[in-house]
């Protein structure tokens, strides 16, 4: 059996709250004792999603992301709303920023992204037999869905020209379901 280190939280407090995220400070009792502050941030979740166009081509988008001032290739992804089903969201998130509509949804697994500063939770969802609806789109979202060979994605991955963690994943899920 595996040791416990859980810390046991003291205090808390909401250093900052704000749409997307809210950054807690904890102060905890550690294992042996002692004590040690906690920053860390609370995230309401998220998903995304693998849409395969068909077994060996994946729908990826391109956009521009403001903390590091460069564009990615990503694969779709979106906030979780409050008390939404994470397929839901990830239904409406592929219609919103790609225009399609799935018929054929399967759940994957669930990734924590970020454990040692942040509770995000991402559930990661394959969509196969897309259907163009068109692209409502967001307000403040300027998105380009690019169609890529799964194959041409991995090769980005290894260059070193896709490095968006979640997207690498779906990718290597996407490879390896294809192969099963």
């Amino acid at each position: 059996m595996a040791s416990d280190f859980s810390e046991k939280p003291l205090s808390s407090r909401t250093a900052y709250s704000g749409r997307l995220l809210t950054v807690k400070e904890d102060e905890v009792r550690l294992p042996d004792g002692g004590q040690a502050r906690r920053e860390y941030i609370q995230h309401q979740g998220a998903v995304v999603i693998i849409p395969l166009m068909d077994r060996d081509t994946v729908l990826l988008e391109h956009q521009f992301r403001y903390p590091l001032r460069r564009h990615f290739l990503e694969l779709p992804a979106g906030k979780i709303e409050q008390n939404e089903p994470p397929e839901q969201t990830a239904r409406r998130e592929l219609l919103e920023e790609t225009g399609y509509l799935a018929r054929e949804w399967s759940f994957l697994t669930t990734l924590h992204p970020c454990v040692g500063y942040s509770d995000e939770r991402i559930e990661l969802f394959l969509a196969r037999e897309l259907v163009f609806e068109g692209h409502p789109g967001e307000d403040d979202e300027f998105i380009e869905s690019v169609t890529m060979p799964i194959d041409e994605a991995l090769e980005g991955i290894f260059r070193r020209q896709i490095t968006e963690a979640k997207t690498i994943l779906g990718v290597f899920w996407a490879d390896r379901l294809r192969r099963a």
